[in-house]
């Protein structure tokens, strides 16, 4: 069941259940709370589980045309004051894990442990920066294509047959997404700074989930991120989409990560 909070005159939405160790479950870019279906039950049996809209994303609304991380991370804090969580364990799918990392950056002591799950600690590079602002050009023109395009571009090329119907599915959840939003989450990931200081410079226990065939970031390079950092780290064979083309082996790693 989907609540809201209001932030800064907009609506946040986000879901809540279980009881035990809070975990919370932050989405990526122009995905929503419900890529979360599959795992919630698995994990709320012993903890208590909050899912979160990210601004522009899902039922939560946009909040002015830039949404830096920082901002992002100033929601999930409201949400959790809210509920009256003092320190959680934080998941973070792509853009969900710059998120956590700009709420751990500010919040250490309230954090029991970080999964980045295809996500990094590294700043854009400069063709990643271009590549963002081309796109942002070009939603404005073919906002549906852009959208299934950029879904589509997640996934190993091999897997895009074998979930053809999750796919489908992820599109019409990420079609949902607003132009203004798509735009302001573009922006705030183009300006995230390097934040790998977040996971060299604290104590809490620390997880990098790793798709050798990741079409978004570069295996050996967040391989090597990983053992820089001191994060343990979990090879999955496949892309960028580790709860979907790893489902089972990723439930069974998070869940070995929580009990840690």
């Amino acid at each position: 069941m989907q609540h809201f909070i209001t932030f800064k005159n907009t609506q946040i939405s986000y879901s809540d259940v279980g009881k035990g160790t809070a975990i919370v479950l932050l989405h990526g870019f122009l995905e929503n709370s419900t890529m979360w279906a599959d795992i919630v039950p698995e994990i709320s049996k012993r903890n208590r589980v909050i899912t979160i809209d990210l601004l522009g994303h899902g039922k939560s609304d946009c909040l002015g045309y830039v949404h830096s991380m920082e901002l992002f991370a100033e929601a999930v804090e409201n949400v959790l004051k809210h509920l009256r969580i003092r320190k959680c364990l934080l998941v973070g799918h792509s853009l969900g894990g710059y998120v956590a990392l700009a709420f751990a950056e500010k919040h250490p002591q309230k954090i029991k442990g970080l999964c980045l799950m295809n996500s990094t600690s590294s700043e854009d590079s400069d063709e990643r920066k271009e590549l963002r602002t081309r796109a942002n050009k070009m939603v404005q023109n073919n906002f549906n294509a852009m959208v299934k395009m950029s879904i589509s571009n997640l996934f190993h090329q091999e897997n895009l047959f074998i979930y053809k119907k999750e796919i489908e599915a992820i599109k019409e959840e990420a079609l949902k997404t607003s132009l203004q939003g798509y735009i302001a989450g573009q922006e705030g990931m183009k300006i995230r700074p390097n934040r790998s200081c977040v996971l060299t410079e604290n104590k809490f226990k620390k997880l990098m989930i790793i798709g050798k065939k990741d079409p978004i970031l570069d295996f050996e390079m967040t391989l090597l991120e990983a053992k820089k950092t001191g994060s343990e780290f979990v090879v999955f064979p496949d892309g960028h989409m580790s709860h979907i083309e790893n489902k089972l082996e990723f439930i069974s790693v998070l869940k070995k990560f929580i009990k840690l």
